[in-house]
């Protein structure tokens, strides 16, 4: 059975050095990600979501995130877009977009997902469309992306929620406080989530955002 492709925030205003909130080691994973993406197959994938951190600089100051960090990800900005071409992903693979103005994707709850190469259409519920993955008979998520111990942490956490096994390609990741090997050691120590250390390799460095 295929696999689901969860591909969270891979976005300028993350993985660019020079970004608004960058995550250290963020913009040496754009090729391999690009690469990884371009070997995938409708014979090892049911679809592709491509996350997207989504915000307005009008909203954004009232909240709770802007206490922690400063304006990112504005839509329709540079910074928001997806660093990763989408058409990448074969032509035969389904793929969506899912924006989010939180860090977790499964926290608002009229979340549409919408597909790529449709963008004028009218969606598909967040909820409505894991769950038929499920119900076809897709067990396994694999997540890449970042920040590991933010986004990827929540999107793991609700795919568990969800019935799905989770497989994360440690090269294909990179984190702010935490690397993921530490993120799925402290929070999934007895969950169906498993590390991948045999993806394609890329450098990586895990710090503080300054």
């Amino acid at each position: 059975m295929p696999d689901l492709v969860v591909v969270v925030d891979t976005q300028g205003d993350f993985m660019r050095a020079d970004g608004a909130l960058p995550v250290p080691g963020a913009e040496a994973l754009v090729a391999p990600l690009h690469e990884w993406l371009a070997r995938r197959t409708a014979a090892d994938t049911a679809a592709v979501v491509f996350t997207f951190d989504t915000h307005f600089a009008d909203t954004y100051p009232a909240s709770a995130e802007a206490a922690l960090f400063p304006l990112h990800c504005v839509r329709d900005t540079p910074g928001w877009h997806n660093l990763i071409d989408a058409g990448a992903v074969a032509a035969d693979v389904p793929c969506f977009r899912l924006e989010k103005g939180v860090f977790d994707m499964w926290e608002e709850a009229d979340v549409v997902l919408h597909d790529t190469r449709d963008p004028a259409g009218t969606g598909v519920p967040r909820d409505a469309f894991f769950a038929a993955q499920r119900s076809a008979g897709v067990a396994r998520a694999i997540v890449v992306g970042v920040a590991a111990d933010f986004c990827v942490r929540s999107a793991i956490t609700g795919l568990v929620a969800r019935g799905f096994a989770v497989r994360v390609p440690e090269a294909l990741t990179a984190g702010i406080e935490r690397g993921i090997e530490r993120v799925l050691a402290e929070d999934f120590p007895d969950a169906p989530v498993a590390l991948d250390r045999d993806e394609i390799r890329a450098s990586s460095t895990t710090s503080a955002w300054s």
